[in-house]
């Protein structure tokens, strides 16, 4: 395999390392009261395309039924026909990443490196450069222009760390006149080519919230747990919920940022529960679910309603305790799609300006099913990462 790793950051970190504001003791107030109060940010909400996301849940994409990655809802084609590369087979592919420190990411790398393969056993690609950036901005920005500066590249991917600093530095590799592919985290700009994410953070903070609504009684306690301020994906998420629950008749006792990280997580609740009851936990990222409900175990009170996310460890536990749940997907098959979409830039096929792809969370009655299907692989992979037809498959997600 062909792939040349430029500043790589090793995968044993698993939790997010960017700061965030907040304490360690409990603050109600540093995500308002309930009801009414729940207003969101006017930064990072946008009444229109919350409805649109929340309308695209129920939209059918175009593309092959069996693959994910490569459906599209209500796509715009745009036409890539300057960027044709005469010898694909000789392309080099250049990807920023901006990390591989949460176990969505590093699933969805590990997915990414796979697809890759199997682009260049097919002779659609050539060499993958990849540098991370270890969540920080500053190092972003230099491995981007690294990149501009060597003219070896003949695309460019992004999976940007933070939206607004990050802005630039993508105009700048869009400036370099390469194809640019930005995907995951979006950036205030549309110059590059396509970019790639699933429907999005309003629509996966909304399904999060319509279950907890649709399973506390009213004037229930509900706990938000937030990894980190100031990404676009994850900001929508939280705008999403306070619209949701501003509507309802819960009481969301606040929110706190919790890094990611499991024994902060757990002691949060914890202190929480010392204070009163909590009767649900919803959550921007689910990573982390375990270990709040861990909290619970240790009061010795009963579960709460939960939303988590499609990692095996949440839903391994949802089906152990019988647990009243709902695991929101941020599709992880998406990393297939942006070396996909490049070889098909490459190659001057048509791709969606916005790619939308497809999002849909496990329900009960899915959860055996993906179970089933993951049942040889660890505890902290993603049920919907979307490999199992990729040449590494099991052995490059069950040996990370």
């Amino acid at each position: 395999m062909r792939v040349s790793r430029m500043l790589l950051a090793g995968t044993a970190g698993l939790t997010l390392m960017l700061s965030a504001c907040t304490t360690d003791a409990p603050d109600d107030a540093a995500g308002g009261g309930g009801g009414a109060e729940m207003t969101p940010d006017a930064e990072w909400f946008d009444q229109e395309e919350f409805d649109a996301q929340l309308a695209q849940r129920e939209i059918e994409p175009e593309g092959p039924a069996d693959e994910p990655w490569l459906q599209a809802i209500e796509p715009e084609w745009t036409d890539t026909s300057e960027f044709v590369h005469d010898s694909p087979e000789d392309a080099t592919l250049c990807f920023s990443n901006a990390s591989v420190s949460n176990p969505w990411r590093v699933t969805g790398f590990i997915t990414m490196e796979q697809q890759v393969e199997a682009l260049q056993e097919e002779g659609r690609i050539g060499e993958f450069r990849v540098s991370d950036a270890a969540d920080d901005d500053n190092q972003q920005i230099s491995d981007i222009q690294a990149f501009v500066d060597s003219g070896d590249c003949d695309a460019i991917l992004i999976s940007p760390s933070t939206t607004a600093t990050l802005t630039p530095a993508v105009e700048t590799a869009c400036e370099s006149g390469v194809p640019v592919v930005v995907f995951d985290r979006g950036v205030n700009s549309d110059c590059m080519v396509t970019f790639i994410h699933p429907i999005g953070g309003y629509a996966y903070g909304a399904d999060a919230a319509e279950f907890l609504v649709d399973n506390l009684e009213p004037g229930s306690t509900v706990l938000a747990l937030r990894i980190l301020p100031g990404v676009d994906v994850l900001e929508h998420r939280w705008a999403a919920a306070q619209q949701i629950f501003g509507g309802s008749e819960l009481d969301v006792l606040g929110y706190e940022f919790t890094e990611g990280d499991g024994a902060k997580i757990k002691d949060l609740v914890s202190q929480h529960l010392q204070r009163g009851e909590v009767d649900g936990i919803w959550m921007d990222a689910g990573d982390g679910a375990v270990a709040a409900l861990e909290a619970f175990e240790d009061a010795g009170r009963p579960y709460p309603v939960i939303s988590g996310e499609d990692e095996l460890s949440f839903m391994r536990k949802w089906d152990e305790e019988g647990l009243t749940a709902v695991a929101p997907v941020y599709s992880n098959f998406q990393w297939r799609t942006p070396v996909l979409a490049a070889s098909m830039i490459l190659a001057g096929e048509e791709v969606p300006a916005e790619w939308i792809l497809p999002q849909e969370p496990i329900g009960q009655g899915e959860l055996q099913e993906f179970l089933d299907r993951n049942s040889d692989m660890p505890s902290l992979h993603y049920a919907k990462f979307g490999g199992e037809d990729l040449p590494g498959f099991p052995e490059a997600w069950t040996d990370r």
